[in-house]
């Protein structure tokens, strides 16, 4: 199938124009607007000299224009490249030289930032600049890029208005959508999809939900997404989590496959009590959050409001997904019961979608890291040999089908994630998990996080989740420290929560469905959360800590 995302929204478009397809506080904008808008952009980054195949890097917080961007980018055949907000100058510098970034479009509030490295970017030639009441960028280019000398970043608002709608072109499933990985072991890397891999895999999961097959061609998205609209079904998708993280931008695209609306919240740190309103407000009937990270504080702000006698209207609320992290079961069977709706924990990575899921309904919520194995996934041994069920085997997760080709510009890397085993290619990330007996998967961990103690393995995420689960405890991460003995020993970097004090006899007292070996030998407290903006751990920063300790 050439099933190109650019010509799928066309589609979309051209059959329910009227509808809203994207709100960001008060403003709100139709799938007309949405698709005359990103036209015109794409003419701006076209008369700056962008063509099919250019990089055109998102330094933007969560906002109408975070997928007006990405809509441009694709009309013009261009390539994304998600950029996360709180780069700071090397970081940023990094990703648009490794990405050859020739565009990049950012918030007034991250200029300070741009201002530091635009000139430095070898290949950018146009700098946009989103207003959000912070100061315009007017330092520009001495050089070395292909525009005018000095001049500073352009003004979005001013590009729209400035130029025509780019004509409708041919495109294909050959395009590229760039995601760059959180880089929390190592340098971030850029997965390369194509767009034929990313909508069939994203959009085999949803329309059958409908009753709807798959479209024939991109042209035919729109005839499937008036078909589910008719049907009385409207979508209204909030991304709690970044849309410069997999799972923020994933499932929007899905919602907008369907015809729904993305509805983006306004605050640039994450606000559970905005986020509550605003799926009162707007009626959302689906979002999507990374775990627990996001869960806990939204299910605290739920028992503020209700013990206010102010309790939130979830009514409209059906669905919330989170991929990408541990979701505990405790912590989604609160959710079900003060929001009244299902959960989906979705296992999926940046190179990969559709490992596994999850489905907890109320009261029959599903055990933590417990899930379903995908149709196109396997858990296989080092020789390509499936892990037979309730073996109690290790293996790798593997996942066939729709996946990426790579990573740009590392082949040895994208060697070891994407590899030909028993003749079918696969994308491997390096989770490991159990085959239970009955065909469900355990998933284990991270292999780049293991820690090796004694000669034993230890997946980290196992040893976080009991530790979280302690009273007291707002967040954990778990890193293996040097020991003349055992190699490494398992070390807790734990942040209390507000108000509680916490020492390591106690939790290491609430651990006793925990193996021994398992335990944490060390235990440091800090006050700050050590995960990125998408909720991912970031466990170079929590290794430093505690070393620091």
């Amino acid at each position: 199938m050439d099933w190109n995302l650019a010509t799928v929204f066309e589609s979309v478009t051209d059959a329910i124009g009227d509808r809203t397809a994207l709100v960001c506080g008060e403003t709100r904008r139709s799938w007309v607007e949405f698709d005359d808008r990103a036209a015109r952009l794409a003419s701006a980054l076209a008369g700056a000299g962008l063509g099919a195949g250019s990089k055109v890097a998102q330094y933007l917080y969560n906002s109408n224009e975070y997928s007006e961007g990405v809509y441009a980018t694709f009309k013009l055949r261009a390539v994304p490249v998600n950029v996360n907000y709180r780069y700071t100058e090397d970081e940023l510098l990094y990703l648009l030289d490794n990405s050859d970034a020739e565009a990049l479009i950012f918030h007034g509030s991250l200029a300070h930032q741009v201002a530091k490295v635009i000139d430095r970017a070898p290949r950018l030639k146009i700098a946009i600049q989103v207003d959000d009441g912070s100061p315009h960028l007017t330092a520009g280019f001495s050089g070395g890029a292909e525009r005018e000398a000095g001049r500073g970043a352009e003004r979005y608002e001013e590009l729209i208005a400035a130029n025509d709608p780019m004509a409708r072109i041919d495109r294909s499933g050959d395009d590229l959508y760039f995601l760059y990985t959180g880089g929390t072991t190592g340098m971030p890397k850029g997965v390369m999809w194509r767009h034929e891999d990313l909508f069939g895999t994203l959009a085999e999961s949803v329309y059958p939900l409908y009753g709807q097959t798959m479209p024939e061609n991109s042209r035919d998205a729109g005839t499937r997404a008036a078909a589910i609209v008719a049907s009385g079904v409207n979508t209204v998708h909030l991304p709690g989590s970044p849309l410069m993280h997999g799972t923020g931008a994933f499932t929007s695209f899905q919602a907008l496959f369907t015809g729904g609306t993305v509805v983006s919240l306004t605050e640039r740190s994450f606000d559970p009590h905005e986020m509550w309103t605003t799926v009162a407000r707007e009626r959302v009937t689906q979002m999507a959050i990374v775990g627990d990270a996001f869960c806990k504080p939204m299910l605290a702000a739920l028992r503020d409001a209700e013990a206010s006698d102010e309790p939130y209207d979830t009514s409209s609320l059906g669905l919330v997904i989170s991929s990408g992290v541990m979701w505990s079961s405790e912590a989604k069977g609160e959710l079900m019961q003060r929001a009244g709706c299902f959960c989906l924990d979705s296992l999926g990575s940046s190179e990969g979608v559709g490992f596994g899921n999850s489905m907890s309904t109320p009261g029959a919520e599903t055990p933590t890291a417990k899930f379903t194995i995908g149709g196109n996934a396997a858990v296989l041994l080092d020789d390509g040999t499936p892990v037979a069920p309730g073996s109690g085997e290790i293996g790798v997760l593997a996942l066939g089908g729709h996946i990426p080709l790579g990573y740009y510009k590392d082949e040895v890397k994208s060697a070891g994630t994407f590899r030909v085993m028993g003749g079918v290619r696969y994308s491997v990330p390096g989770d490991f998990a159990q085959v239970e007996a009955d065909g469900t998967i355990t998933l284990l961990g991270r292999g780049s996080v293991c820690i090796n103690s004694g000669g034993e393995k230890i997946f980290p995420e196992e040893v976080e989740e009991a530790v979280k689960l302690q009273p007291g405890v707002a967040d954990c991460l778990c890193v293996g420290l040097p020991d003349e003995r055992f190699g490494e020993v398992v070390t807790a970097v734990v942040t209390p929560a507000v108000g509680a004090t916490l020492d390591g006899a106690t939790l290491e007292a609430g651990l006793g469905g925990l193996a021994r070996f398992k335990h944490p030998r060390r235990w440091v407290f800090i006050d700050e959360v050590l995960r990125s903006p998408n909720g991912k751990a970031d466990y170079k920063l929590a290794k430093q800590a505690a070393l620091d300790a």
